[in-house]
């Protein structure tokens, strides 16, 4: 009994040596099943470019911008509409734009299409597109006559108030007519740069001292 005793305890001593050991390779083990079993995370991917594919439409809508004082600065009627997220634009069929300038200036535009900016401060006009600045009275009296644009394309800018062109274009001031295959007119400077095959049609002022 007591040779079985001490054989017991051999065995239990030995054992207790070598338990750190087997502790070790028992914790090893699970780790390495863990690593294998858990699910894995999702590797990070690349960012998607936005396509040139509308994201949002709209129909028979209305679209107003305004100035930090809370006056009017324009406003963008259409049929249609398509948001591009890419270049942040509005396709708009059948526009119809009206803006106001801070110096008082309305301008109204229309055309079979147009593509306008996010903030509306700026848009192209394709096909039968017209901008018509309306005239302005000066306190004093002295005032600025109506101008219109005409052409298949425009493109204008309402920050800058400027109108350009890089295809044929009819401009009307007043009573006088030019037509030009390029136009770049600035509203601020009262600068229109024609340029190609200009012509011009100018008409004598029927009262003296009549705004030309």
């Amino acid at each position: 009994m007591r040779g079985a005793w001490n054989l017991l305890r051999d065995v239990l001593d030995r054992a207790t040596i070598y338990l750190p050991i087997i502790l070790t390779a028992a914790v090893a083990l699970g780790t390495y099943w863990l690593v294998r079993n858990a699910p894995k995370l999702l590797e990070p991917t690349a960012k998607v470019a936005p396509t040139h594919e509308p994201d949002y439409f709209m129909r028979g809508f209305v679209i107003k911008n305004f100035l930090p004082n809370g006056d009017l600065r324009s406003e963008l009627h259409g049929k249609e509409g398509r948001h591009y997220p890419d270049t942040d634009t509005v396709e708009v069929d059948n526009v119809r734009m009206r803006s106001v300038s801070p110096q008082g200036y309305t301008t109204h535009a229309t055309a079979n299409r147009g593509v306008s900016n996010s903030d509306g401060s700026e848009i192209q006009l394709f096909g039968n597109a017209v901008v018509i600045r309306d005239p302005v009275v000066a306190p004093g009296g002295k005032g600025t006559p109506r101008l219109e644009f005409r052409g298949d394309f425009l493109h204008a800018f309402l920050d800058t108030e400027r109108v350009t062109s890089n295809k044929p274009v009819t401009l009307i001031r007043g009573t006088d007519q030019f037509t030009a295959d390029n136009l770049d007119y600035d509203n601020l400077s009262g600068v229109a740069n024609l340029t190609g095959r200009v012509r011009g049609v100018l008409i004598p002022s029927a009262a003296a001292g009549k705004p030309r």
